[in-house]
Order: structure tokens, then C-alpha cells, then sequence
């Protein structure tokens, strides 16, 4: 038992086995005020105080645990995370592998990049995601990660739509390609058209059958587009959805079908964002640094605007250095605590 002196602990209170010697419950009002009968050497053995009596033992004590209260808790990149009604959690900073397709990364080398993988998780960052269109990365994945407790980092892969195969095959294929018994996270990867929800059924049945038999733990969605951005909010088969998130725009959604160097419309898709967010769906952001091409300050400026809106649980950065890791790092924490 924690002992806070002084503090009110309930209506009807019961000793702990546990409580220090000398310990005495008493009475005052609704509650219960805890008092330590013991002489002042004891006291200063147990506590690192003398109090002259025990009027003020109580008020130190009270006033101690008044300001450990009210100290807010800082928010780390490297914190475990729930994302939404999934119940799965991650660290709020993953490692992308995905970076111009997966090319920055694939050209680290396996030792390169096992380098930096490793750097990452000894530093906290726990969430790893790849596709299958980021080709040999997932293989560089698994390679890297080997010999690592699989319960202690989360996996994320992406599916490519339009699909083509047999859904339980390409899964276990997924599986194996990363050396995984299961999949953390599975996502419909660069959703576009808003008939997606019937085009791609048959795949939705297939990842719905992997997570009914713990192949997966969760799917979801990769949404590459305004056109299916705006039918996202309200669908139910969505446990997470990875939506595209800077301040300038910057390779985010327009209502082209297509990836362009057009500015991207911020505004709807962070009314979107919030919308899905409040429904339970977990967010996971990308192209959080503009595919690599902003500035320090832009960086600052992109973490700073997506990680306070308030409908952002995840990001998602590609990384070709450990300073770049210590920096995304520093930065999440800087512009989270502000």
C-alpha cells in the first residue's frame, strides 16, 4: 500500500496487511484520515522529515501530495497508446519503412537497416509498419526484428487495392514474409474510389475471417484520396484508418484519383479525421514530414499541428538515420508538452 498521509481514502476503510509499523486509521467526517503514531526517530527513518507535531505532518504531507496531483504527465513519443475500439496498442511514433515505396530504406542494406531498426526499439519506438507494395521491405523487417519477444513490439502491414488473389492465402503470406505468427494491424492499402466498401468485399470477408482466427488482430484502411476519405466516417468495418496529416497540405488528399503535387485540402480531411476519431476508429498519420521534403521547421510545425488536434492517436515517420529517429523523438515530446 502507497501511504498518503493526511488523504481522505474512503467511507469505510480496512488496514492494510501491508502498512508501515505504528499505522492508525481514525475518523473525520465521510472519510478516513491516516495518521502514523511513531516517535520522530521513526519518522525520520521512514519519511527524511522531522515535524514538530502532527498538525503539521499533515498539512507537509497533504500539500506534497496536492502538487504531485496537479503535475500534469508528459506525453513521450515512445507512450503505449490504445487505438480506438481496436484495443490494440502501439507507441505513439512508429517506424515506416515505406519511403519513396520502401527505396530509402532499402538502400541502408540489411545491416544498415537492421542497424537502425534495432536503434529504434532500444529507444522506445515499438511500432513497425510495411506493405506489400514497399517490395522486400517486409522480408528487411522480419530480418531486423529476429530474435526480438514478438509481445513486445506491434506489427502493421498493408493489403493492395485494388486486391488480387486469394485473401487467406496473400494473409498467411503476410505472415510469413514477416515472420510472424500474426499481424498486429492489416490495412486496405491506398483506398481511392468511393464504391470501395462493395468493390472490395470479398477481401473485407477475407481480413474479417484472418481476425476471427487471430491471424490479424485488426484491419482498416490506408486512404489515399477525398473521394474515399469522405465515405470513411460512419463504415463499420473500420477498426483504424491511416489518413494523411500535415499543416501544409503537402501530399495529402485532393479529390483527384490519383497521387498529384496539388495542395491537398487540410481542412476537410481533418473534419473528416475528427469524425472518425469520435466514432472509435483509431488514426494512425502519415506523410506527417511531406514525403521527406520539409524543412526543421516544417517538421515542427507539421508534428505540432497534428499532434494537438486531438484525433490523432499514431504517426508514422520514415527513418534513414538515428538522428532523425532522436529528432522525431524530441520533437513529439517538445510540441506535445509546449
Amino acid at each position: 500500500m502507497t501511504l498518503s498521509i493526511g488523504s481522505i481514502i474512503g467511507n469505510r476503510h480496512k488496514p492494510s496487511r501491508n502498512a508501515p509499523e505504528g499505522y492508525d486509521s481514525r475518523r473525520s467526517g465521510k472519510g478516513c484520515v491516516c495518521f502514523l503514531s511513531v516517535s520522530d526517530s521513526r519518522r525520520d527513518r521512514v519519511f527524511g522529515m522531522r515535524f514538530t507535531t502532527r498538525r503539521d505532518f499533515l498539512i507537509s504531507s497533504v500539500a506534497a501530495t496536492v502538487v504531485a496531483t496537479a503535475a500534469p504527465q508528459k506525453r513521450l513519443a515512445t507512450d503505449w497508446v490504445t487505438l480506438g475500439k481496436s484495443n490494440v496498442k502501439v507507441t505513439r511514433l512508429a517506424f515506416g519503412t515505406g519511403t519513396h515505396s520502401g527505396a530509402v530504406q532499402r538502400d541502408l542494406g540489411q545491416e544498415g537497416f537492421t542497424r537502425l531498426v534495432r536503434y529504434a526499439y532500444d529507444h522506445g519506438i515499438r511500432f513497425f509498419e510495411t506493405a506489400e507494395s514497399y517490395h522486400g521491405m517486409p522480408e528487411m523487417l522480419a530480418a531486423a526484428l529476429k530474435g526480438l519477444p514478438r509481445d513486445s513490439y506491434r506489427l502493421m502491414t498493408k493489403y493492395s487495392t485494388p486486391p488480387s488473389g486469394v485473401p487467406a492465402e496473400k494473409i498467411d503470406g503476410f505472415r510469413k514474409a514477416l515472420g510472424t505468427d500474426y499481424i498486429d494491424i492489416l490495412l486496405l492499402h491506398c483506398l481511392r474510389p468511393a464504391t470501395w466498401a462493395t468493390d472490395y468485399k470479398p477481401l473485407q470477408d477475407g481480413m474479417s475471417e484472418a481476425k476471427a482466427k487471430r491471424a490479424i488482430l485488426s484491419h482498416g484502411a490506408s486512404i489515399h484520396g477525398l473521394t474515399a476519405l469522405r465515405t470513411i466516417p460512419g463504415h463499420e468495418f473500420l477498426d483504424i484508418a491511416m489518413i494523411r496529416m500535415n499543416h501544409k497540405g503537402s501530399h495529402m488528399d485532393t479529390p483527384l484519383m490519383r497521387d498529384t503535387a496539388d495542395v491537398g485540402d487540410v481542412d476537410e480531411v481533418v473534419k473528416h479525421t475528427k469524425a472518425v476519431h469520435a466514432q472509435g476508429i483509431g488514426v494512425i498519420s502519415m506523410k506527417l514530414c511531406g514525403e521527406g521534403s520539409f524543412t526543421c521547421e516544417d517538421r515542427d510545425a507539421a508534428m505540432k499541428f497534428a499532434m494537438n488536434l486531438g484525433c490523432v492517436d499514431s504517426v508514422t515517420i520514415g527513418f534513414k538515420s538515428t538522428a532523425e529517429i532522436d529528432e522525431a523523438i524530441d520533437r513529439m515530446a517538445r510540441v506535445m508538452n509546449a
